[in-house]
């Protein structure tokens, strides 16, 4: 049986919760506490303050960021088609971080801007060997952008039927995949 997290990640959680479903102004310290299920004494036994909250926040990222890096280039089935595939979010511990280091960053974190820029860029490093120029690496990158993007439009779930799809999946996916794959090789 899995360990319950501590505390301190508790708060983290519920921040980042907090951040996915109302933006910055919602995830206050009171809010984070009361999600998080712990006092707000507790709360700033972890973290003295909202910058001390938002900084563990990017600091998340920062870790989850550069094990996505190492399997972007360990990846089996190669560079180009696991960050495609990966893409389509999954609502995993990246996918989430992302989305609440965005909301930082839309509220004005410089912070959160600088690791996102970060993220992508290292991103676009791990693939950069793998494709023939400049143009394939943005054909990479902006359809992993709009992939990830599009997903989160479908936040009610899958749709009825394959033409109401956002995103594709399962053989249009793997047609997608193909067709940027024959695209971008030299």
């Amino acid at each position: 049986m899995a360990r319950p997290p501590h505390a301190r990640e508790r708060v983290l959680d519920a921040y980042e919760a907090l951040l996915i479903s109302g933006g910055e102004r919602t995830a206050t310290l009171d809010a984070v506490a009361r999600a998080a299920g712990v006092s707000k004494g507790g709360l700033l036994y972890h973290f003295a303050s909202k910058d001390e909250l938002a900084a563990a926040m990017i600091g998340r990222l920062d870790a989850l960021a550069a094990e996505d890096i190492e399997r972007i280039r360990s990846a089996s089935e190669g560079p180009v088609e696991y960050y495609l595939r990966t893409s389509v979010m999954m609502d995993d511990a990246l996918d989430r971080a992302i989305v609440a280091a965005s909301c930082l960053a839309q509220s004005g974190s410089r912070a959160a801007t600088e690791a996102l820029h970060r993220m992508r860029e290292e991103s676009a490093a791990a693939i950069r060997p793998h494709v023939r120029d400049q143009a394939a690496l943005d054909l990479v990158m902006l359809l992993s952008d709009g992939l990830f993007f599009n997903n989160a439009l479908d936040s009610h779930g899958p749709a009825e039927t394959a033409d109401d799809a956002v995103v594709p999946s399962g053989a249009d996916l793997d047609a997608l995949v193909a067709l940027v794959l024959r695209s971008v090789a030299d």
